[in-house]
């Protein structure tokens, strides 16, 4: 059997987690550090130590034989870090793995926290794809959401980023908000497409439990938009960016042609990938394992040998990995590529099981390869994924 790049081993890219933060917005479980509204020089103690444990890590992970084709700060807030904390983290890498020449070098930047000296020091060390926080152009969205940026943050950071002329440009967007109106969505929508980015990501709040609004809503209940407005955002995104040039690339992703991001393909597609820091996880020769969460736990774990101590992923569990993660993109996946690696048999399993959504319409099959319609699979993608985990 063929063996590809998703269960090699062999990865060229690598999810760095910061995970400092100015408050913890009220949607997010992520693993973070707050550290209130003070200035980078009073928290540059825990960062610098965060900093050097985390180039420990790195350093004493087993490094395979590709250089680094993406890398991607997230967190967290990463634009909390300083130029030289950055330069420090990629110095190590480099050293350590290799960055490959023209590498995609992307950092998650929230608007507020870096001014034209900050930017321009990410843009000098290598970074050259940024993706902005913004979350929503609505004052009283972003108070709702625990966002600690206004409106003229998000405006200011973008005219900072135009200045520094960062090659590749992302803003997110959430949809789903608590009172939040489909009239206040195509406002968003307006502005984002005014704005003009190469890339935009929208997500559908997820309401998490030990959040915030875990706490304060039920999901499905006021003051929460009622499935059928979340629906029409959905689809209102859709057509507001697919007319505007942007292509539908992933289930909540768009991008202008020739600007998707490399890095989050790696997860779709299911190759190996390293993770470092607090809470990060990693995929490799079909071992996934997620760091500890915790910042002293986080220590320990790097002090006693990062030992990653997982077992190897089952078949059954990773084709059933292979087809979420596939399904989210446009094109879908190649049945050639699943009957390589999983035998065609199991191929055959998965037309039949899919055979009733064709007829519905949420799922084609075209010139060898199975995804999902947009918008009406995309939509229903968790009704079809259902039914392939309860016949796998």
């Amino acid at each position: 059997m063929r063996q590809n790049a998703s269960n090699s081993g062999i990865a060229s890219s690598a999810y760095i987690h910061i995970p400092f933060c100015r408050r913890r917005c009220f949607y997010c479980d992520f693993p973070v550090f707050v550290v209130g509204d003070r200035l980078r020089g009073e928290t540059s103690n825990a960062i610098s130590q965060y900093v050097e444990v985390l180039c420990q890590e790195v350093a004493i992970t087993r490094a395979f034989s590709q250089p680094l084709k993406t890398i991607f700060f997230g967190g967290g807030t990463p634009s909390l870090l300083s130029t030289e904390q950055l330069q420090r983290i990629l110095g190590v890498l480099e050293g350590h793995f290799g960055i490959a020449p023209g590498a995609e070098i992307s950092m998650e930047v929230d608007p507020g926290t870096f001014d034209l000296a900050h930017l321009a020091g990410y843009r000098s060390v290598g970074v050259n794809r940024v993706s902005l926080g913004v979350q929503a152009f609505q004052k009283e969205l972003l108070q709702l959401a625990g966002r600690s940026h206004s409106v003229e943050d998000i405006f200011a950071a973008i005219e900072l980023i135009h200045q520094v002329e960062i090659p590749e440009f992302s803003i997110d967007l959430i949809s789903g908000l608590p009172h939040q109106s489909l009239d206040q969505w195509q406002d968003s929508l307006n502005k984002a497409v005014a704005i003009a980015p190469t890339h935009i990501s929208i997500y559908d709040l997820t309401i998490e439990p030990g959040t915030a609004f875990g706490r304060y809503y039920k999901p499905g209940s006021q003051p929460l938009p009622t499935d059928e407005t979340t629906v029409k955002m959905y689809q209102m995104g859709q057509q507001n960016l697919t007319s505007a040039g942007y292509e539908h690339y992933e289930i909540s992703n768009y991008a202008q042609p020739g600007h998707q991001c490399q890095h989050n393909r790696v997860y779709w597609e299911n190759r190996s990938y390293y993770g470092f820091g607090m809470g990060a996880a990693s995929y490799i020769a079909t071992k996934r394992f997620t760091r500890p969460r915790k910042t002293q736990e986080y220590y320990q774990w790097v002090q006693t040998g990062s030992v990653i101590d997982c077992e190897v992923t089952p078949e059954a569990e990773r084709l059933l990995e292979t087809l979420m993660l596939g399904l989210r993109l446009a094109e879908g996946l190649s049945l050639v590529t699943l009957a390589e690696e999983f035998g065609e048999a199991k191929v055959e399993k998965i037309r039949w099981c899919l055979q009733p959504y064709v007829e519905k319409g949420w799922v084609e099959v075209v010139g060898g390869r199975v995804r999902l319609s947009d918008p009406e699979g995309f939509l229903f993608s968790n009704v079809v994924l259902a039914k392939l985990f309860e016949r796998f």
